[in-house]
């Protein structure tokens, strides 16, 4: 038993399964967002997700788009958020879930900063497109690849394929 383990774990990959789990058993970041898909998503997160997806059909951001402003980044240090580009893939699925239910509060002032929260992660997401990711530095802080397939299934334009093209 602890050979095979030992066998196992000389070419196992620790974000796709654990070394007890057989090859068939993988569990990858996109399960996770699925996941959060399937959860009771806001009206409002699913508005800033197909308006997303739109904007990367039309445009493909390839405009540049600005930075988060001052304010914006205050915002999420209020509540201990890193910006995008330090954010791990954890903490961006730890903080999407934490979005959801504020959303679902009774708290009008919490589903306000929730919807401002996912608007400022969007903006930063747009901008890490436009500069093709060259400001993300180590690959451990890959939250915006949760973020975005996020976004992706909570979007009714999940599969880009569903949008004609657009001819100018």
């Amino acid at each position: 038993m602890l050979d095979e383990m030992v066998e196992k774990k000389s070419d196992f990959d620790v974000t796709s399964k654990s070394a007890f789990s057989s090859e068939n058993d993988t569990f990858t970041s996109r399960s996770f967002a699925a996941l959060l898909a399937k959860n009771n998503v806001p009206a409002s997160h699913k508005r800033i997700a197909d308006n997303y997806m739109i904007i990367k059909k039309v445009f493909k951001f390839q405009a540049c788009m600005s930075r988060i402003s001052n304010v914006e980044k205050s915002l999420l240090e209020k509540y201990d958020f890193n910006i995008l580009e330090f954010t791990t893939m954890k903490q961006m699925y730890n903080e999407l879930s934490l979005l959801q239910k504020w959303s679902a509060s009774e708290d009008q002032n919490l589903k306000e900063v929730s919807e401002n929260i996912l608007l400022i992660r969007v903006k930063e997401l747009k901008f890490l497109e436009a500069s093709s990711y060259v400001s993300i530095s180590n690959e451990i802080y890959n939250g915006y690849i949760a973020l975005e397939q996020y976004l992706k299934e909570i979007s009714k334009f999940q599969s880009l394929k569903t949008l004609k093209p657009i001819n100018f």
